[in-house]
C-alpha cells in the first residue's frame, strides 16, 4: 500500500503510525536551535529525540559560509547540501518529517530548503517536540546508524529573488515584502541582533508566530488564507516576498502560505541581515505606511 505523502504539516499521531509501520520509509530530522546559544538545540537532541532522527545544524548544516554581506544564515549551496543530506542517508523521494521545539521557526528552513532541492516530500511535525511528547511518543538518546543515502536535486520547487531585485523593487512596486519579524524590530525597537533596527521599506509585516495557535501549532488553511488575504489585499501569491532577519522565519511564512494554498511566494534570503550589511540601501522605521 503507498504511504501518503505530506507535504507542508504531519500530525504526531500520524508520523507516530508511519514510524511503527514503516520506519525506514521516513527520514526525520531534528532542528532544534537556539540563536543566543548555538549549540543548545544539539545538546538537546543528544538528551532526547524522535526514534531514528537526525540531527542537522542551523549554522552547521542549513547555512552557508558568511561573506559580512550575505547575512547572517546565507543559503548553502546547493550541492554541499545534498552532500549533508546523503551524508545523513537521505534516499530519493523519502519523505522527511523535520521538527524543532521552537514553533517551527527552524524546521521551517528544511522545508524550505528541501523544496528548493526539488523534493517535495517534505514536512514538519505539527506542534513539533511538544505536540510529540503530549502524544505519549517515546524519546531515544543513541543517534541513527549512518548509510549513505542517494539523494539527489531536482528542479527548485521555492523561489528566491537577490537583494538586487529588492533595490529595483523600491521603485516599482511590483511585489510585496512581508517581514516576518516581531513587530517591535519591524518598526526598528529593541534591536539586539542585527546593527540597525528597522524595515525594507514597502515592507509589511507578519511575525511567524502570528501563524499557530496557543498550542503551537498551525492554524487551520482557511484561517491563514484569510490572515494572509487581509495583509495582502489584491496580491497575487507570486508576487509576495517573505523575509525576516536572516532567511529563516521567513520560511515559516512560506510555509503557512503553503498550507493557505497560497502558492509561489519568493525568498528573499539575505533579508534585512544583508540589507543593512550595505550602508547605502534605506531602512524605514515605525508601523506599516
Amino acid at each position: 500500500m503507498p504511504h501518503t505523502h505530506y507535504t507542508t504539516l504531519i500530525s504526531a499521531t500520524n508520523l507516530a503510525e508511519r514510524l511503527a509501520a514503516a520506519p525506514g520509509s521516513v527520514f526525520v530530522a531534528d532542528c532544534r536551535f537556539d540563536l543566543a546559544a548555538p549549540d543548545a538545540g544539539e545538546a538537546a537532541y543528544a538528551a532526547g529525540h524522535l526514534p531514528g532522527a537526525h540531527y542537522l545544524h542551523l549554522d552547521r548544516d542549513l547555512s552557508g559560509p558568511k561573506t559580512g554581506t550575505n547575512g547572517r544564515h546565507p543559503l548553502p549551496e546547493r550541492s554541499k547540501l545534498v552532500e549533508t543530506l546523503v551524508a545523513q542517508g537521505l534516499k530519493q523521494g523519502q519523505q522527511v518529517v523535520a521538527y524543532d521545539a521552537q514553533g517551527g521557526m527552524y524546521a521551517a528552513r528544511l522545508w524550505w530548503l528541501l523544496r528548493w532541492l526539488g523534493h517535495d516530500a517534505v514536512a514538519l511535525l505539527d506542534g513539533g517536540l511538544q505536540a510529540w511528547q503530549a502524544s505519549s511518543e517515546p524519546l531515544m538518546q543513541d543517534a541513527p546508524t549512518l548509510v549513505r543515502g542517494d539523494f539527489k536535486a531536482g528542479a527548485p520547487l521555492a523561489v528566491t529573488i537577490d537583494a538586487q531585485a529588492v533595490e529595483r523593487n523600491l521603485g516599482t512596486r511590483e511585489r510585496i515584502l512581508v517581514d516576518a519579524r516581531a513587530a517591535d524590530r519591524y518598526r526598528g525597537e529593541n534591536e539586539t541582533i542585527d546593527p540597525v533596527g528597522g524595515h525594507i521599506p514597502g515592507a509589511q509585516n507578519r511575525f511567524f508566530k502570528d501563524n499557530l495557535t496557543a498550542d503551537g501549532r498551525f492554524k487551520s488553511a482557511h484561517t491563514l488564507r484569510e490572515e494572509f488575504g487581509a495583509l495582502l489585499p489584491a496580491t497575487a501569491p507570486e508576487k509576495v516576498v517573505l523575509q525576516c532577519g536572516s532567511g529563516v522565519t521567513a520560511c515559516h511564512n512560506a510555509l503557512a502560505m503553503e498550507i493557505a494554498g497560497l502558492h509561489g511566494a519568493a525568498l528573499y534570503p539575505g533579508s534585512w541581515s544583508e540589507w543593512v550589511a550595505d550602508t547605502s540601501r534605506p531602512v524605514a522605521t515605525g508601523a506599516a505606511a
